[in-house]
């Protein structure tokens, strides 16, 4: 089953020191909803989004620019039958040299495909990790808080209805953007047959 978790791996021109330190500025990348300290081993936050994920984590690795890993001590989501789910799971950054670039492998050991959350968090995490911490390390700027309305940007999983929801924003005006969505084929797929570009267009 270990073999089935998660995991996900970018490279970055910037130096493993520099990487490590991104990824312990939690707050930098995931959520700036965090309690207690990321940047020392033994330490131990508190993670929260509304009410529908709340986590306790303690940092049992910390080596500079190399590892880091989280033991998730207790886990609480409001949309699984086990509530529970990634309690017991560890939480791994792994960094290393590959040629002029440094790797950074993430992996949440125990997040398999059995879990009913599976899809939702690796999705969830394929954002946080290959977007904001890739960002935060290649920029300086990540993009914490995706699904919080204290960034702009939202993604919420609406549990009623199984609904998804993503939004963010854009510098562009209104118009600018209506003709952006209507043109599905520039963004969606070239393979479209109809129209989409005035009401009543049917396409497929």
């Amino acid at each position: 089953m270990n073999n089935q978790s998660f995991t996900t791996t970018f490279t970055v021109d910037q130096t493993p020191e520099q990487a490590f330190a991104a990824i312990a500025n939690v707050r930098g990348w995931w959520s700036e909803n965090i309690q207690g300290d990321t940047d020392r081993l033994g330490a131990v936050f508190d993670y929260r989004y509304q009410d529908v994920h709340r986590c306790k984590l303690h940092i049992v690795e910390f080596v500079p620019g190399k590892r880091v890993a989280w033991h998730v001590v207790e886990n609480y989501f409001s949309f699984t039958d086990d509530k529970t789910e990634w309690t017991g799971t560890k939480i791994a950054f792994d960094i290393s040299k590959d040629g002029g670039k440094t790797k950074v492998q993430f992996t949440h050991q125990g997040l398999v495909p059995e879990y009913e959350c599976y899809d939702a968090c690796s999705d969830g995490w394929g954002t946080y990790i290959n977007a904001s911490l890739r960002d935060l390390i290649a920029i300086g700027k990540g993009q914490p808080n995706v699904g919080e309305p204290v960034t702009g940007s939202e993604r919420t999983l609406t549990t009623g209805n199984d609904s998804y929801t993503a939004a963010f924003t854009v510098d562009q005006s209104p118009d600018e953007v209506f003709a952006a969505i209507s043109d599905v084929r520039a963004w969606w797929t070239g393979e479209i047959d109809g129209d989409s570009q005035k009401h009543g267009d049917e396409f497929t």
